[in-house]
């Protein structure tokens, strides 16, 4: 058994350049580090992000870290990370974290995951697996298919263009994730030459590295990713993000107007034409109704709630009874630790739902969500673009996984 020795925290920036928690925790089998991620596009849900009065700045979020949260923590086993989690739940003591902050709680939380494994010399994502009590043994584990940002616009790429949908992904479909890899790479590259053609050769890149052309329209979109991923075993995946397009009960959509009725039918046009998986947010995350409509009319999409179920229990729960969807994103930072992220993990997937876990805008070179990935047997991963080291350690994470589950076969 170890035991916690130390834990500090420290200001690191994120890949937009925002502050932002990175903690280290200290045992006698090492040191492990673990940052916070941080969102643009959020929903109202989420666990709070605790910035200081400047609005920016993560002292106070460090401040808690080091004065209220280590010295509770200290002497503690880090294989226990359901209690210790629950211990710092409880030092907050509000619903969504305000008090501390969820970047102050999630990076120790993660910490301590990582120091858990250590203690007990397993890997990580084995790790998790035993916290969630998903009895996998190494032959069991799956790779989750990748969902590769291509092309941003929304909150993403914000001066960049006017396109409202905030992502569009490309999945590929092989049976392993250094196939898949290879795969993306490939098509990502015919993509390339596509916005080369159409918009020429100096178009910025998004918040994920994905390309950030200056383009209102959906539809040609759309067919650019079509022709590139021609019959590779691959498809599309949108997150629409719209309730960052939704207002006073209209979604304005390419400078047009939009009812609940009208975006669906736009919604089951685009599914018609094009390689379509799954589509996220489609609609505001206080509209549940059209979710559920959405959900009936196609039934061979995956729907998947993000800013409507921010990987919270009782939204996840309210949507499984309004059969609002049948996929979910899971991030860390929406709940806020470790344990409330696999409990969300486990209830989805009761459900029967399809599991995405995801990065966010702001990222940080912490690869933690490749072995969530695995250890909770999540579907698909999505870190952005195979482009910016902050997303491309998430992947090459998961190929070293990868080669040593190959190995333990």
């Amino acid at each position: 058994m170890s035991i916690i020795k130390e834990i500090n925290a420290h200001e690191i920036r994120d890949s937009r350049g925002k502050p932002t928690v990175e903690v280290e925790i200290v045992t006698g089998n090492g040191s492990f580090i673990a940052s916070c991620p941080s969102g643009a596009s959020t929903g109202k849900n989420e666990a709070l992000e605790l910035r200081d009065a400047d609005g920016i700045g993560v002292l106070t979020a460090i401040k808690n870290v080091n004065e209220i949260i280590a010295p509770k923590l200290k002497g503690k086993n880090p294989e226990n990370q359901k209690e210790l989690d629950e211990l710092m739940i409880a030092l907050d003591g509000t619903p969504n974290k305000s008090k501390l902050g969820a970047n102050a709680i999630l990076p120790i939380s993660m910490a301590i995951c990582r120091a858990g494994a250590a203690s007990k010399k397993i890997p990580l994502y084995q790790h998790i697996s035993e916290i969630g009590n998903w009895k996998l043994v190494i032959g069991n584990f799956k790779m989750p298919l990748p969902g590769f940002n291509f092309l941003e616009g929304g909150r993403h790429a914000e001066g960049r263009n006017k396109l409202e949908m905030q992502e569009f992904m490309v999945i590929p479909q092989k049976k392993s994730f250094r196939e898949n890899l290879i795969l993306g790479s490939q098509i990502f590259e015919k993509f390339k030459e596509n916005i080369i053609k159409n918009y020429g050769a100096d178009v910025p890149m998004s918040d994920e590295g994905a390309f950030a052309p200056q383009t209102s329209k959906v539809e040609p979109i759309l067919f650019m990713l079509k022709s590139a991923i021609g019959p590779s075993e691959a498809g599309i995946a949108l997150d629409c993000a719209a309730s960052e397009f939704y207002n006073n009960g209209k979604y304005v959509l390419e400078g047009k107007e939009f009812s609940r009725q009208e975006l669906l039918e736009f919604y089951k046009d685009l599914i018609d034409r094009f390689p379509i998986i799954s589509i996220e947010d489609p609609f505001s995350e206080d509209d549940w109704t059209g979710f559920e409509e959405l959900k009936k009319a196609l039934p061979g999409t995956i729907i998947i709630g993000d800013d409507l179920t921010t990987t919270n229990i009782a939204k996840i729960k309210e949507a499984e009874s309004k059969k609002a969807c049948n996929g979910i994103i899971i991030k860390l930072n929406q709940i806020g630790t470790v344990s409330e992220t696999i409990e969300a993990v486990k209830l989805a997937q009761s459900y029967g739902w399809k599991i995405m876990v995801s990065h966010r805008s702001g990222e940080t070179m912490d690869n933690f969500i490749a072995d969530l990935a695995v250890g909770v047997g999540a579907d698909f991963i999505k870190s952005g673009a195979y482009t910016k080291d902050e997303r491309k350690v998430k992947y090459d994470r998961l190929l070293e996984i990868e080669n040593e589950l190959s190995k333990n076969k």
